[in-house]
């Protein structure tokens, strides 16, 4: 290669601008490399995996990869709006569409694919889209303005996405698929299934084996879709999502070879027909196949980017795991491998929790000793163990299903030293294990030393607790120790805090930066110290020393809510209430006209409050009798039952009293997270108690407690601890479990996490606080007692404080009210304006 090369890449997506990257990275000193970068688009690459987040706030320059000055230091030569229109091979040289050439010692075709938009008559209208780029995105963010509802045609990975940005978009949203399932390419029949049903639970109707002939004008909505089997469907936009189609236009108009189907054919060094040009990404064909993922592309570009530089160990491409994990409206998606078990022989393993919405299925091979594929919906905890047994063929356990079995005892773990040198840690990036001892042995020294050095983790993120695994195992075994400081101005772990804080009886931040830290602190010690602090002290968090400390939440003693109201919850023990404070809770919803809405944990939620209403409907509360609800703290939340055997004919003890009498004792401790509680009057576990962090079931003999179960993002099945409990006995076990957790959990660790990380798991905490096999158990007793006989209702005290009052005000400097905050009413009850909404295209409902 030529001591000056001249390298024009032709297209600025993830691909070409990765391709960029690696080419100012791996270049040598003794080499200068001319780089040209062309792209047809207005602006430079940006991240098109996470495009749905721009109609969830994040502007396109967040969304941005690069920027000019990035280049700029680079010398890098670069044209947007630069859209290429010939390549001279002969001469080598390509030609813009505004007359501009460039020559070339070497090309990189990295022109991606296009959206297929399905030949249905009607298709080519206003207001019928596709999902592709920033403008598309304007394009449908201005058509979603004069729209109620919008279809998405197409059900797969993309088509998900799409009707996410219509539902976040406030439209009422469809999605359409020919096939008889969702995302049917990644996701078997059964995961599809779930899929759905997860999807639909979140408001968007999904319609399978449609086909829609034709789109003429509506009778309700602008559109009305008609499909093969007569069925009609109105909607006033429409999103294609059908799949997408290599660009290689330029490559057919210069004779390169191209594929029956499309795309530009490469070889193992990602050369086209044409030695001097190659093709990455979406427009490349490689074995027959096209890649419409953003790692395959990644590989691609970083083999071009070495076999143009003429590297002596340069890699080539293979081909690509096509397995990922995503989360799609809000529900973990995991595929891995052979996930439609067509291997000869292949046999599976399922696990369905159809009321939690999960679906796991394993495909092993004949003869149960490798992974073929995965499926994973609604929990995805196993997704990084079950890629590593599938990437590096690592030999199943005995019992394979116990690797998706929830419930599974002496469940197998793949821990970092298991794992080979060739194991892939970061998918996107093509960062192995062996890449990242590479990083150690030459002075990578934390895990953001490694990121920095391998780039593993900073794409889609997904393997960032594998990196971490990697990284301290690598330095454990070197002798290095293995820092475990919460932030730069800490050198020590919340529980080292949160010891010497008790011990040296610590009452503010300011004291304890002084005594133990250094710097002024951040976004991380400060809330975790005032964590430690209210949990030690509960002293009154809004006093001026703990005041910084606080999040958003607890600086106004309410959630905030996403158009920037807050909601107010008082506390209702057990689920049971009065009919005079039921009215009271009435009358205030109706005075101020809130959005009213009874909760999952038994409480009453009041929605639309501005700021400078909180203190008047907390007065008009309390003096009803009701109190705060904690409901924006980490502290304990509810306590639900049922009504026990007071009033059931099932019930065997009175659930309710139990359920008052422990709310009232644990109300307003604070804990590393928040803390839900049930209790259930008989086995038929009305409450739900074994999805709370502490569940208790009546029984004949008394009662039974569970442990560190959550719903959420990520549910857990509580753990049985004990059984046939008396009352004191029960009361007592609870307080020193929940003494040790605020103890020992990590920052914003819950019940579930911590136990699952404790060392020794359900059967160290027993030991622990059954046996005192650790001789701590009156300890925790003492420190509960002193933390719960200094509750205090924090509106109540904060209504009594004149000074604490004065930060309840939308503006610092006037008392006029957010004119931002606008309401609209739907089921007699408003609800938070949206941004078409707003922008004057539906009627407003100013609320007063």
């Amino acid at each position: 290669m030529s001591k000056q090369c001249r390298v024009v890449i032709v297209g600025n997506g993830m691909v070409g601008h990765h391709c960029v990257e690696q080419l100012i990275e791996l270049q040598q000193h003794d080499v200068k490399i001319d780089i040209t970068v062309l792209s047809a688009e207005s602006r430079l690459a940006y991240d098109r995996v996470h495009l749905s987040e721009f109609f969830a706030g994040k502007s396109a320059q967040g969304l941005a990869l690069t920027d000019e000055g990035t280049y700029d230091s680079w010398q890098v030569n670069y044209r947007t709006n630069a859209k290429v229109i010939d390549i001279d091979r002969e001469n080598k040289s390509i030609s813009t569409h505004v007359g501009e050439s460039f020559c070339y010692d070497k090309l990189i075709l990295a022109t991606g694919s296009y959206p297929f938009v399905p030949p249905i008559p009607g298709g080519e209208q206003p207001h019928c889209l596709v999902y592709r780029t920033i403008e598309d995105l304007l394009a449908i963010e201005k058509s979603a303005s004069t729209s109620e509802v919008g279809v998405v045609i197409g059900g797969g990975l993309l088509g998900l996405e799409a009707a996410n940005a219509l539902k976040q978009l406030g439209l009422k949203t469809h999605v359409v698929e020919f096939a008889p399932q969702l995302m049917a390419v990644q996701v078997d029949a059964g995961g599809g299934q779930v899929l759905r049903e997860k999807i639909e639970a979140l408001g968007v109707s999904v319609h399978t084996s449609k086909a829609t002939s034709s789109i003429s004008r509506g009778e309700t909505c602008r559109y009305k879709l008609i499909f093969s089997d007569e069925t009609v469907l109105e909607t006033d936009m429409i999103l294609f999502s059908a799949g997408i189609r290599p660009h290689d236009q330029l490559a057919r108009d210069c004779l390169l070879t191209v594929g029956e189907r499309g795309g530009v054919t490469i070889n193992h060094h990602c050369q086209t027909s044409d030695p001097d040009i190659y093709a990455i990404g979406e427009c490349a064909l490689f074995n027959q196949m096209i890649y419409g993922l953003v790692a395959p592309g990644y590989s691609m570009a970083k083999t071009a980017a070495q076999h143009i530089l003429a590297l002596p160990d340069a890699s080539q491409f293979s081909g690509a795991d096509m397995s990922t994990k995503l989360k799609l409206m809000s529900v973990d998606v995991g595929s891995i491998g052979d996930a439609h078990a067509k291997t000869e022989g292949a046999q599976c393993y399922t696990y369905v929790n159809q009321p939690a919405g999960i679906y796991k299925k394993i495909v092993v091979s004949e003869d149960h000793q490798s992974l073929l594929g995965a499926v994973l919906i609604g929990d995805t905890n196993e997704y990084d163990t079950l890629l590593q047994y599938k990437l590096n063929d690592i030999s199943l356990p005995e019992s394979p299903e116990t690797l998706i079995l929830p419930m599974a005892e002496n469940k197998p773990t793949l821990g970092a030293d298991a794992l080979p040198d060739t194991a892939t840690i970061c998918s996107c990036l093509n960062v192995t294990k062996g890449d990242i001892t590479q990083a150690i042995d030459q002075g990578s020294c934390t895990v953001a030393d490694v990121k920095s050095c391998t780039k593993a983790s900073s794409g889609c993120g997904g393997c960032a607790a594998l990196l971490k695994s990697v990284v301290d195992s690598e330095l454990e075994s070197r002798g290095v120790e293995v820092k475990k400081d919460i932030c730069q101005h800490f050198a020590y772990s919340r529980r080292e805090l949160f010891d010497i804080v008790k011990i040296e009886k610590i009452r503010s931040f300011d004291e304890l930066l002084a005594k133990h830290g250094q710097g002024l602190g951040c976004e991380i010690c400060k809330p975790t110290a005032g964590s430690i602090l209210a949990s030690v002290w509960n002293d009154y968090i809004l006093a001026n020393e703990h005041l910084a400390l606080q999040d958003t939440n607890d600086n106004f003693l309410a959630n905030m809510q996403k158009d920037g109201t807050y909601s107010v919850v008082p506390r209702i023990p057990g689920g049971e209430i009065t009919p005079e404070k039921l009215i009271k809770i009435g009358e205030v919803a109706q005075q101020y006209k809130l959005y009213t809405k009874i909760t999952g944990g038994q409480r009453i939620d009041l929605f639309g409050a501005r700021v400078e209403q909180l203190p008047e409907i907390w007065k008009t509360l309390i003096e009803a009798g009701l109190e705060t609800g904690h409901a924006y703290g980490k502290s304990v939340r509810t306590v639900k039952s049922c009504v026990g055997s007071t009033w059931c004919r099932f019930g065997v003890q009175d659930s309710v009293s139990m359920a008052i009498a422990i709310e009232n004792r644990y109300k307003g401790i604070r804990a590393p997270h928040k803390l839900k509680f049930a209790v259930s009057g008989c086995t038929r576990e009305c409450a739900e108690a074994q999805s709370k962090d502490i569940g208790i079931i009546a029984t004949d003999k008394g009662w039974n407690l569970y442990v560190c179960g959550n719903g959420g993002m990520k549910p857990r099945h509580a753990d049985l601890f004990a059984t046939d409990l008396d009352d004191s006995t029960l009361i007592q076990y609870i307080d020193r479990i929940l003494a040790f957790y605020i103890q020992t959990a990590e920052r914003l660790q819950r019940t579930s996490v911590w136990l699952e990380n404790l060392e020794g798991g359900l059967a160290y905490l027993q030991q622990v606080v059954i046996e005192d096999h650790i001789g701590v158990c009156q300890s925790l007793e003492q420190h509960m007692t002193e933390i719960i006989g200094k509750y205090q209702c924090e509106w109540t005290t904060t209504l009594k404080n004149p000074e604490a009052l004065k930060r309840f005000k939308q503006f610092v400097n006037s008392d006029e009210s957010d004119e931002n905050i606008q309401f609209v009413t739907e089921r007699d009850q408003i609800r938070p304006a949206t941004a078409a909404e707003k922008s004057n295209q539906v009627i407003v409902v100013e609320v007063l």
